[in-house]
C-alpha cells in the first residue's frame, strides 16, 4: 500500500546548529494516515522535494521578519530567523501555484499571505484587537507566552466548514502577528468574535487552507488535517 507523503517544515537552526520540531505535527500526519518528511531550511531546491510529496504542511513557529516583507518591526517580534523565512516563502509560492494539497499554520498563514502578495503583517494582535486575547502574554522577556482558546465562526462555504461540519469551532490561539485583510484570490474561511481573521482558502488551488487555530499544539484532538 502507498501512503501519501506530507511535507513538513521545521523550525530554524537552534544555537547547536540543529533543526528541531514538536512532535504532535508528525504524528497528526501519521494519525491522518500520511508518511511525514520534514522539510530543513537551506534547501536550495525546494521545487525537487515538493514534485515528489502528496501534500505539505507549513508550520507554526517564530515570527516572520519584518526585513522579508517590508513589515513594521516591534518588540514583542521574536525568533526571527531569515533562512527559514526566505526557504519558505520560496517554498509557499511555488505551493500556490501548484496543485499540491497544503496546509499554513499560525506562522504557515502568515508566509502565504506574503507569498501570494497579501498586506503586511499586524505586528502585535493585542494593540488592534482588543477585545479578547489571542495567547497570554508574557510578564517579560525571559518568559514565554502561553496559549489561550476562544471560539471562532466558520464560512458556511468554505472547504473548513465541509471539514468540520458546524459553523462554529473551539480552538487553541497562540499568536500575536495576523494578517489585516484577506488577500486577493483568496476567501475568509474562519474568524474570531472579534473580527480577527483565522483561516482562509485560496480560491485557484483545490486544496490550500490556512489557519491561525495552533493545530500543532492539538493534533490529537482538534486539527483539520485530521479530517480533511
Amino acid at each position: 500500500m502507498s501512503l501519501p507523503l506530507i511535507g513538513v517544515t521545521t523550525y530554524g537552526r537552534n544555537s547547536a546548529d540543529q533543526f528541531h520540531l514538536y512532535a504532535n505535527y508528525l504524528e497528526a500526519v501519521r494519525v491522518a494516515g500520511g508518511v511525514p518528511i520534514l522539510l530543513t531550511p537551506g534547501e536550495t531546491h525546494p521545487e525537487v522535494f515538493l514534485a515528489r510529496l502528496d501534500g505539505l504542511i507549513l508550520t507554526g513557529g517564530g515570527d516572520v521578519s519584518p526585513d522579508c516583507c517590508n513589515g513594521e518591526t516591534h518588540p514583542t517580534i521574536y525568533s526571527n530567523d531569515l533562512e527559514r523565512d526566505e526557504f519558505e516563502l520560496k517554498l509557499a509560492q511555488l505551493a500556490l501555484n501548484s496543485t499540491i494539497p497544503t496546509l499554513g499554520i499560525c506562522r504557515g498563514l502568515q508566509v502565504l499571505n506574503l507569498a501570494s502578495g497579501g498586506d503586511k503583517l499586524i505586528p502585535h494582535v493585542p494593540e488592534v484587537f482588543t477585545e479578547m486575547k489571542h495567547r497570554v502574554e508574557p510578564p517579560n522577556r525571559q518568559t514565554r507566552a502561553q496559549p489561550t482558546t476562544h471560539w471562532v465562526t466558520v464560512a458556511p462555504q468554505s472547504h473548513l466548514a465541509q471539514i468540520v461540519e458546524c459553523d462554529r469551532i473551539p480552538v487553541v490561539s497562540w499568536h500575536h502577528q495576523a494578517i489585516q485583510t484577506v488577500p486577493p484570490d483568496w476567501r475568509l474561511a474562519a474568524q474570531a468574535p472579534d473580527g480577527l481573521i483565522e483561516a482562509i482558502e485560496y480560491l485557484p488551488h483545490p486544496w490550500l487552507l490556512a489557519d491561525s487555530l495552533a493545530t500543532g499544539a492539538t493534533a490529537q484532538t482538534n486539527s483539520p488535517l485530521q479530517a480533511g
